[in-house]
């Protein structure tokens, strides 16, 4: 299952490059927070389907999840939002580049502390030398 787990987020990084690019050439053409709201529509659709037929949870127990956890929809709007701003302007590699930058950065933070019900890892060199020859990679490939 672990090496399944790799793949599925290999697939799902593939994706989003997909993703970034189309919708960065779909927000020159109806507007970026058009095509925002437009990629939400289609997949609460697709969504609401997929857990009409296929959801085994309590949906209704959301009022009683922490808060916190609730946010998750708001930071896929930035998320969303943001690459479709920053693509037409600088392409779909370097945008992509950034995120992964700050979805380490970020990640490394909240395993160092345990946040939000993470496993505490704490941060060391090697972690460090990554972010850095990721930063890199940004600079080489601007």
């Amino acid at each position: 299952m672990r090496y399944l787990s790799y793949i599925l987020a290999l697939l799902a990084g593939s994706a989003l490059s997909f993703e970034g690019a189309i919708y960065g050439e779909l927000g020159k053409t109806i507007g970026q927070l058009e095509t925002s709201f437009y990629n939400f529509f289609m997949g609460s659709i697709i969504m609401g389907l997929l857990w009409i037929f296929f959801g085994k949870g309590k949906l209704s127990y959301a009022v009683e999840a922490p808060k916190w956890s609730l946010l998750g929809g708001v930071l896929g709007v930035v998320y969303l939002t943001a690459i479709v701003i920053s693509v037409p302007f600088v392409g779909v590699g370097i945008s992509m580049v950034a995120v992964i930058i700050g979805q380490l950065v970020m990640s490394m933070v909240i395993e160092h502390y345990g946040w939000l019900g993470s496993k505490q890892t704490r941060i060391n060199k090697e972690k460090v030398f990554a972010v850095i020859s990721m930063m890199i990679a940004l600079i080489l490939i601007y």
